[in-house]
């Protein structure tokens, strides 16, 4: 799966998702999964205790563009056959995130030991999965270049609340001309299954973001003469939520550490 060298890999290649997730379930890999397998969707993983599965399940259909739902498991199933045959959500995200009572109280790479038969995946689409097309549109994207996490910022846009779950959108961040700009938003527009088209273009300000420089989760990229920084909503808002919502347990995967599955973006593009 990987290379080898005298210097650490920046990014995990493969050639499909199940590749990927053995890479990842072996322990070969537990980084961030922004350029791995193109053209397979990656998603964003939020498991809950089943008595608060019906509340998060209203969430995601009321804020689609951050919470697009790929698939949902039955309870205490790590299987999501959806996604992909050979598939444990125990296991195969590089890095989980624990939450209890809103507070993040660790990151680990397996969570065999913390599941139980009461616990529902909600697997939420993710913008890596349309990196790829931008790419293929002749869109570069300075973070892959850089073999960075993308850039993650908490906004002053407010979801729309159910049951105890409420609080602000997250949004990714990719600079870009206005061109390419342009020509991003009618590609992303096809695929609203990982996010659709941007909520946001230019003055991160608009949208409650102090300083580009200082992202809630991932990395800065460089903003160069003549870019403008580009939001889409971002799966990851969900962990803003949970830090509001302060549910006793809650398990995330960490920021830019994705799903793989085995879906194709073509599969989702309309």
């Amino acid at each position: 799966m990987t290379t080898e060298t005298s210097a650490a890999p920046t990014h995990l290649i493969a050639k499909t998702g199940l590749e990927a997730r053995m890479a990842i379930r072996s322990g070969r890999w537990s980084g961030h999964t922004s350029g791995t397998a193109p053209h397979f969707v990656q998603g964003n993983v939020v498991i809950l205790p089943t008595d608060l599965a019906n509340d998060f399940l209203r969430f995601c259909q009321r804020n689609p563009k951050p919470c697009p739902l790929l698939a949902v498991s039955e309870s205490g199933d790590p299987r999501l056959p959806r996604l992909g045959d050979d598939l444990d959500i125990r296991s195969d995200i590089p890095r989980y995130r624990v939450w209890r009572k809103g507070e993040l109280v660790e990151e680990v790479t397996d969570i065999r030991a913390l599941w139980c038969d009461g616990l529902v995946t909600f697997v939420i689409g993710c913008s890596f999965s349309f990196e790829q097309p931008l790419i293929d549109a002749g869109i570069p994207l300075r973070h892959i270049e850089q073999g960075r996490n993308v850039a993650m910022y908490r906004t002053n846009i407010q979801t729309a609340p159910a049951g105890p779950f409420h609080g602000p959108m997250v949004v990714s961040m990719r600079p870009m001309t206005p061109a390419h700009a342009i020509r991003a938003v009618q590609v992303t527009a096809r695929v609203p299954a990982v996010h659709g088209a941007p909520v946001h273009l230019g003055d991160p300000a608009l949208i409650g973001i102090a300083d580009l420089a200082r992202p809630d989760f991932g990395d800065a990229v460089d903003i160069l003469p003549g870019e403008i920084p580009v939001y889409w909503a971002c799966g990851v808002t969900p962990q803003a939520v949970v830090m509001q919502a302060k549910p006793d347990f809650c398990i995330t995967h960490a920021p830019g550490a994705m799903l793989v599955t085995d879906l194709l973006d073509s599969e989702l593009a309309f």
